[in-house]
């Protein structure tokens, strides 16, 4: 969040509700008709902009979303990229101090899981790094 020129405040990209990914690759995601290029985080409340670009970024700080509704959450998926990595020790403990135990996988098994859980109406949230590979 910031000022943009004018004076308006730039608010970071959202979207208000659960959605399929339809498609991933090419460093973004397409859901709900729209398109987003970068990381994303699904969360109960919406989809939105995740400011993190690899594994690495991956901290209590940038978990700061899914930990805001972790009571909302039954199962969390992290996709880490092209392939399974691990997260940094702060980040799991920051997870499960919420009660949260993340699945971790790539990105591309992240989203056909985050998929098939949302269309039994689980509750599901899911941080997917973006990848270049087409999808």
């Amino acid at each position: 969040m910031g000022e943009g020129s004018g004076g308006f405040i730039l608010e970071p990209a959202r979207f208000p509700g659960r959605a399929p990914i339809d498609a991933y690759g090419n460093g973004g995601f397409r859901f709900a008709d729209m398109s987003h290029r970068g990381s994303i985080v699904a969360l109960p409340s919406g989809i939105e902009s995740w400011a993190v670009l690899s594994p690495e970024d991956v901290s209590p700080e940038s978990l700061r979303q899914i930990l805001d509704e972790a009571g909302a959450i039954e199962v969390l998926l992290i996709g880490t990229g092209e392939r399974l990595v691990p997260l940094a020790p702060p980040a799991l403990s920051a997870l499960r101090e919420a009660g949260l135990v993340p699945d971790l996988m790539s990105t591309g098994a992240a989203v056909r899981t985050y998929n098939v859980l949302l269309s039994e109406g689980r509750a599901v949230a899911a941080g997917f790094i973006a990848v270049d590979l087409v999808r």
